[in-house]
């Protein structure tokens, strides 16, 4: 590649590092519990610390749930909207010719959002929700902006390497954060403030740096182009609609069966991935009983062997190629639901074994699906078929979610809600199994790496 293209790959490198902060501090860590301890304080005031509250709240003033059950119900509902509402914006994004300003467009509202859960305290609950759907929509189209670019700056051989890297920078960024937050609510009070009010700085701070280093993308990307299958000019040429694009994509996928399966198969792998590290934090700190501190020092350590196993598992895919190593990385998946199911309360030091375990193959797991899925999809196009691969990631997100919550509504157990995780794994992983790369990649009619 081109000196200019290392400077694209490089600039393009930041957004992971931005939106990492959010989502590791706040949607990760934080959300889950502080959500639930709003919801306790409106349905159970003065309920102790540790007890359930039986007491029902009103999802949307209509759907009666228990508090400890409404973060994964919020994160079923915001997943749905955006599954619905990103089938849309690849089909607008791909008539841009300068995709990073979208980049922004969709990433600062999102940052607004995390900025604004400064301002949750109390038994205000329901700010939370709307907050957490909107940056939830908003991290969701950056990304379909963001993944379309991999295949502008990178070439088919050293996809796998960029789109690895990508995901270390943002563990490492995500990291960096989760540190200073984590002293911050570790010595809280040496600083004069509340835990509350360490909680809610800590939120704020992940939502200002998502939207700061932003800037870094979209400025160094703001010469990219739209590319084009067929270097045509299409100046003066009448071009179908957002919504007529959208349909025609719709009907032009029966062309690309291997490209579907690969999605079905996303769709159920990373949808137990997403929905443990959504729900993980609940269930270290309610059902295995470990403090807050505890918690943050085990993602602390899931976040910098994460930027390792990114940048291992990008070197294991180009010499056994991705398929096999995503393949190997839901295996461990599977470990790590199991062991946690069996894990005593109160041992912190084998979920911080397991943090570890997870952080080997969070981010390489992502990492390679993205570069495979990019190279499944024709060229010119690629904003649109990632909102297909973002809508429909979300599009099962919200039943893993939604099974947890079911499971944990009938039997008040978070383990067992972990448990029921183990069916994603299975099927996604027998579905990658049975995906030919080589022949989705000449049906696309893109070229073929080395190792596939």
């Amino acid at each position: 590649m081109s000196r200019k293209s290392t400077k694209q790959q490089r600039a393009w490198y930041w957004y992971d590092w931005a939106n990492s902060a959010y989502i590791t501090t706040t949607a990760t860590v934080i959300i889950g519990p502080y959500l639930t301890s709003l919801a306790n304080n409106a349905a159970c005031p003065g309920l102790e610390s540790g007890a359930t509250c039986e007491n029902p709240i009103y999802l949307f003033n209509a759907i009666p749930i228990l508090p400890g059950a409404l973060h994964p119900f919020v994160v079923t509902a915001s997943t749905i909207i955006s599954a619905i509402l990103l089938l849309f914006v690849g089909a607008f994004v791909d008539r841009s010719d300068k995709p990073a300003k979208w980049l922004g467009w969709f990433a600062w509202p999102g940052a607004a959002a995390g900025t604004s859960m400064f301002f949750l305290e109390g038994d205000n609950w329901g700010l939370g929700v709307t907050l957490m759907i909107i940056a939830t929509f908003c991290a969701g189209a950056s990304f379909v902006v963001y993944d379309a670019i991999l295949v502008r700056i990178a070439g088919p051989d050293e996809r796998d390497h960029v789109s690895s890297r990508g995901w270390a920078w943002g563990y490492m960024g995500g990291a960096l954060l989760l540190v200073a937050n984590f002293l911050v609510m570790t010595f809280y009070d040496s600083l004069g403030i509340t835990y509350t009010m360490a909680i809610r700085l800590s939120m704020l701070s992940a939502g200002v740096w998502w939207a700061v280093f932003t800037f870094i993308p979209v400025i160094g990307l703001r010469k990219l182009r739209r590319g084009l299958s067929d270097g045509a000019d299409l100046a003066g040429i009448k071009q179908p609609g957002p919504i007529a694009q959208l349909i025609s994509t719709f009907k032009e996928l029966r062309n690309y069966p291997q490209t579907l399966l690969f999605l079905l198969a996303y769709l159920f792998y990373n949808d137990g991935i997403q929905t443990v590290i959504a729900e993980s934090s609940l269930y270290a700190q309610y059902e295995l009983q470990i403090a807050t501190s505890g918690v943050m020092i085990t993602f602390l350590v899931t976040q910098f062997v994460a930027f390792v196993g990114a940048l291992v598992f990008g070197r294991a895919a180009a010499k056994y190629g991705a398929r096999k190593t995503v393949i190997v990385g839901i295996g461990i998946w599977l470990l790590v639901v199991i062991v946690a199911f069996v894990l005593p309360a109160g041992i912190l030091g084998v979920l911080i074994g397991l943090g570890a375990a997870i952080g080997l193959v969070m981010g390489g797991t992502q990492a390679l699906s993205r570069s495979i899925y990019s190279q499944l999809i024709p060229l010119g196009r690629e904003s649109e078929f990632f909102s297909f691969y973002q809508a429909m990631e979300r599009g099962t997100s919200w039943l893993g979610a939604l099974t947890f919550g079911i499971v944990f509504s009938i039997g008040h157990s978070y383990r067992f809600a972990l448990l029921a995780l183990i069916v994603f794994f299975v099927v996604g992983g027998i579905l990658l199994a049975k995906v030919d790369i080589r022949k989705g990649i000449t049906d696309a009619g893109n070229a073929l790496p080395e190792v596939i």
